[in-house]
């Protein structure tokens, strides 16, 4: 549908990226990656045609409609909830008022046999076919479920955005393009605003529903969950993988291996040619040699290796007194404004626990945690333990840094011992390397802001840890870094996080808040999903069972649609289950293709010698063939599911 050509960006004489070539098929599942900086959201830009490449083409097919979410937008003001969201079907109520011309039209002419009569009827049909197609007047259901799926309540449909926060009105913008249905997807950083179950009911959209989709995320489990194609921009290059991002992540720590042997290589031969020119110069019997060797050396193309950085960095939060056993302990507390926020919060945490708060966003979070704080007033009991020393990352924390200072000298001011020799290298994992380091806070962005505080945090000397949003602002490895740093802190800790991949195998204990209250879940983030997931399948069956008088399923007692509503719905559902189906067995196939190909090169290769005496031929031919069989299992599965769905 997209296909891009030889692209080249250049920002102030310096190349962002140089001839760069893909395609965007359709339904394909795209993760852009790359370090800060490398280009990710210039790309988006250019293919949502708001930016201009330096050279290079892209194409977009015939009637193909682009969507696109950046991560900063321009929001508007006015309407209700509802209302804004409505606009993303201006477009239908176009086509309906075409379709009304038309029918009034084709009522007012008589002439029923004239050519021209029968192609007003044949435009008459194409409108109304395509009014239908597009939900027609039935599109107010698709809004709603869209908005809840988002995290909307119903109550709040009706209220002006003007009330609402910039988060609040992102997602409003998001689901606005996903009602537009573009055939291709742009999405930079949808999950910013977002909380787990909104994420979660994101990537079923993206899965199920969407078309083609290109995201920048650094969040690995959603990117995990909703792409199997992974384009990495390194090196002023693209780097194209048919795979997810984990398998992604394997792929290319093997192609680097491969890079970084070859690199070494070519430094050898580089200096054996260099060393033979500066030995044999000025010996005439050698002319001959040494002017071959200076044209060898002319053609010799150097080898880039990706741009990766392996050090080895690990943060520790500096030593502080132990606390009391019990640093937080909180008894009936309430906390209204205009309406009840939270009411009847129980929790006791123990020295040493990590916890974490989840749930929608408006739900109580931070507000228990300015309870925590003293920064606002309660209903109920709270003691914070004795000799407990709270470190507080709010997501406005960055306000409260030195606006005058240098990024370095602001971490210079709290570092401590030999923490002092290594804080480039703290900086660098934050992304302040190099120049960065020199710039003042007054300078820097909200989210570079954000990072900045993080890191002061982290070299503060504290044994309470309250984390409200931590990893908004951080890339993959910097997120690690912190997870690390927070996995040995012996203190105790509180994070508030929606982000499932950095809560996994971190905290023990989740508090979720919902409804006004807050229960408690023993177990890891995943554990209380599948629980969450399991309570609410029971409640739908429950309150289906009571609208049923009894234990009756609710289909029972359910009205009926129409058979000719029921067999338009089945043939879509069929349809869209045999697209499904069709475009995983091609895509099987296409993998089991690449895969033999790269068998027969290892083949090839353990045929040899030299191939034949290295292990790690013999590992990497053991995975390819038991991925092959992997592929062909599932290959199997999915030709059989085609079957029974054509019957």
């Amino acid at each position: 549908m997209i296909s891009v050509e030889n692209l080249t960006v250049e920002f102030s004489a310096r190349p962002l990226f140089t001839d760069v070539s893909f395609v965007i098929g359709d339904r394909d599942r795209i993760a852009l990656t790359g370090k800060n900086g490398a280009g990710k959201s210039t790309l988006m830009k250019i293919i949502a045609g708001q930016q201009a490449p330096t050279a290079g083409t892209v194409a977009v097919a015939k009637d193909t409609r682009v969507g696109y979410l950046p991560q900063v937008m321009e929001l508007q003001s006015g309407r209700t909830v509802m209302e804004e969201a409505l606009t993303a079907f201006d477009h239908i109520h176009e086509l309906g008022n075409e379709v009304e011309l038309l029918s009034r039209e084709m009522a007012e002419r008589t002439d029923y046999d004239s050519a021209d009569y029968l192609a007003l009827c044949e435009r008459y049909a194409h409108a109304e076919e395509r009014f239908r197609m597009f939900g027609g007047d039935n599109f107010h259901a698709e809004v709603e479920r869209t908005l809840t799926g988002l995290g909307f309540e119903r109550s709040d449909l009706d209220r002006p955005t003007t009330e609402l926060s910039g988060g609040w009105r992102m997602r409003i913008e998001l689901a606005k393009l996903l009602l537009e249905a573009p055939d291709v997807l742009l999405l930079d950083e949808p999950t910013n605003h977002l909380d787990i179950e909104s994420i979660q009911w994101l990537e079923q959209y993206l899965t199920q529903r969407a078309a083609a989709v290109v995201l920048v995320s650094h969040d690995r489990a959603f990117i995990n969950n909703v792409t199997t194609r992974t384009l990495e921009i390194t090196c002023g290059r693209i780097w194209d993988y048919k795979v997810s991002y984990d398998e992604y992540v394997r792929l290319r720590a093997e192609r680097r291996e491969q890079q970084l042997r070859a690199y070494e290589n070519q430094q050898k031969e580089i200096a054996d040619l260099k060393d033979f020119i500066e030995r044999f110069r000025y010996k005439p019997t050698k002319a001959v040699q040494v002017q071959e060797r200076i044209k060898q050396l002319a053609r010799i193309v150097p080898i880039e290796v990706d741009e990766v950085d392996n050090s080895a960095l690990h943060l520790k939060f500096p030593p502080c007194q132990r606390s009391g056993d019990f640093p937080l302990i909180v008894e009936d507390l309430a906390k209204s404004y205009d309406r009840p926020i939270i009411a009847h919060v129980n929790m006791t945490i123990r020295r040493g626990e990590k916890v974490a708060f989840v749930g929608r966003n408006g739900e109580g979070k931070s507000t228990l945690v300015k309870c925590i704080l003293g920064e606002i007033p309660f209903e109920g009991t709270l003691r914070v333990g004795h000799n407990a020393q709270i470190g507080y990352f709010a997501q406005n924390q960055a306000q409260l840094l030195d606006p005058e200072l240098t990024v370095f000298d602001t971490i210079d001011r709290v570092a401590r011992g030999d923490v002092r020799l290594r804080i480039r290298d703290i900086l660098g994992a934050f992304m302040f390397g190099g120049e960065a380091s020199d710039k003042k806070v007054k300078v820097l962005s909200g989210g570079e802001r954000s990072r900045l505080a993080m890191i002061k945090l982290l070299l503060e000397p504290v044994n309470f840890l309250i984390l409200d949003e931590p990893t908004n602002h951080l890339d993959m490895r910097s997120k690690d870094v912190l997870k690390e740093a927070i996995a040995a802190f012996d203190g105790t800790v509180i994070v508030v996080s929606h982000d499932r991949e950095f809560l996994d195998g971190l905290v023990s204990k989740v508090y979720a808040f919902g409804g006004g209250r807050v229960r408690e879940h023993i177990g890891g983030i995943y554990d209380w999903i599948a629980s969450n997931r399991e309570a609410t399948m029971n409640t739908m069956g429950a309150t289906a069972a009571a609208a049923t008088g009894g234990d009756k399923p609710a289909a029972a007692a359910a009205p009926e649609p129409s058979a000719a509503r029921r067999s338009y719905e089945e043939q879509k559902a069929a349809a869209r289950q045999r697209k499904k189906l069709e475009r995983e067995v091609a895509d099987l196939e296409a993998a089991m293709s690449q895969t033999e190909s790269a068998i027969a090169i290892l083949e090839a290769q353990l045929a040899t010698p030299a191939g034949a005496a290295d292990a790690s031929l013999y590992e990497r031919y053991a995975r390819m063939k038991e991925q092959l069989e992997q592929t062909e299992a599932r290959w199997l599965d999915a030709s059989e599911a085609l079957e029974s769905c054509g019957q």
